[in-house]
């Protein structure tokens, strides 16, 4: 099969999403597939190989090493990268001994205590976007509370003008999607250019706040160079906002379409962890693990994959293997969803799924009591997903809170 006749990964795929991972789970555990730029990449679909590969040392990150193997493949994209450089240089991209460094200084500033400490102002945050919803008849819910919440939570978090959010969506909508790359190179740039400043800004007058914790990490002396402490602030910024988002619309989404499910939340509201976990499972933010490639042979479930070649971890395919997860179509808030893949697995498991789950704990919880009756405002099988090779989330979903 030549690369032009593969299936390609692209906006139909997405509407279609687990349709067409179901298809292709049941065909068998791995795939080739295309992006719509060319890109020939192998799809690992079923959950205990998804599991397996995300802790593999043999799938590697290293974004250089990506990139050549890119431009190899796709000779068209050698001098059109996407991102900046500045931004490539964070942990998510890296193996390990790099990633190990990283990793531990950025723990150092991102600690459990200081995330567990915003819940006060999560809960504040949560209460006055619901107070504004209240006072109107039909809202997006994502202009209304999915993206206000996580954007503004994370701003204060790291020490970021709050009033640039709109600057960030536009940035990061723009690089998530990738379809146009000068599009994405130029909102790269961009984005790259106001953290070069704002980390000026915090050398120049420390705060309190995570970007100047990130400055002053230090392990046995070793500290994050400009160029980590760029691409650092961008991924936590990008993650920290672009995850919660689409759990709580894609969440509601789900509750919206399962009156009953809705109705037993109502019921007994503290059982929203158990349905925060099911949302990740059953529609979660992220559909991949971000790119990996192989650095030798390997096989999963009787496939060989070549070296040298990009692997994709389908973690909203695994999610849905009934092999481990019976009845996966069906969401179930009194489902066991433990051990989904939402947030990956492995060294490079989520460094901010604790502050995710918490956002969208106290977000659901407060709309299930301001707003009992929540209803959409339009056709649910009419919902518009955004095309990204990573992200799964909605373009909007208009409801009226009473």
């Amino acid at each position: 099969m030549t690369t032009t006749d593969l299936p390609v990964f692209d906006a139909e795929f997405v509407r279609n999403l687990y349709e067409r991972y179901r298809d292709l789970r049941d065909a068998g555990p791995v795939h080739q597939m295309r992006t719509v730029n060319g890109l020939p990449v192998w799809v690992i679909t079923r959950y205990e190989d998804a599991r397996a590969a995300l802790a593999d040392p043999r799938l590697r990150k290293d974004s250089s090493r990506a990139q050549e193997l890119v431009a190899e493949k796709v000779p068209a994209a050698e001098d059109r990268g996407v991102f900046a450089s500045e931004l490539v240089a964070h942990m998510l991209n890296t193996d390990p001994p790099d990633h190990t460094r990283l990793r531990k200084l950025v723990v150092k500033a991102f600690t459990a205590r200081r995330v567990e400490a915003l819940r006060p102002r999560v809960e504040a945050i949560t209460a006055d976007l619901l107070d504004a919803m209240a006072e109107e008849s039909e809202v997006d819910l994502l202009d209304a509370l999915a993206f206000p919440l996580p954007i503004q939570v994370i701003c204060e978090l790291l020490g970021v003008d709050e009033s640039r959010r709109d600057d960030f969506r536009a940035w990061t909508n723009t690089l998530l999607d990738g379809s146009d790359e000068d599009a994405s190179r130029i909102a790269g740039f961009a984005m790259a250019e106001y953290l070069v400043e704002l980390i000026a800004a915090k050398r120049r007058e420390p705060a309190d706040d995570l970007i100047t914790a990130l400055i002053d990490a230090t392990e046995d002396e070793d500290r994050l160079s400009e160029q980590e402490l760029i691409s650092m602030v961008f991924l936590l910024l990008v993650a920290g906002h672009e995850t919660t988002v689409n759990l709580i619309g894609n969440g509601v989404l789900a509750l919206l379409r399962n009156p009953d499910q809705w109705a037993a939340l109502r019921a007994d509201p503290d059982r929203v962890a158990d349905a925060v976990e099911e949302m990740l499972r059953f529609d979660g933010p992220v559909m991949h693990g971000t790119f990996r490639f192989t650095a030798e042979p390997v096989e999963y479930g009787g496939v060989e994959i070549p070296a040298g070649e990009m692997v994709w971890v389908g973690l909203a395919s695994a999610n849905h293997d009934p092999e481990r997860f019976p009845d996966p179509e069906r969401f179930d808030i009194t489902r066991d969803a433990r051990g989904h893949l939402a947030f990956g697995h492995g060294i490079h498991f989520c460094l901010g799924a604790q502050l995710a789950r918490m956002e969208a704990q106290i977000a659901l919880r407060g709309l299930i009591e301001r707003f009992p009756n929540l209803r959409a405002a339009k056709s649910l099988d009419d919902v518009q997903w955004r095309y990204s090779p990573l992200i799964h989330g909605l373009r909007e979903l208009p409801v009226h809170p009473r």
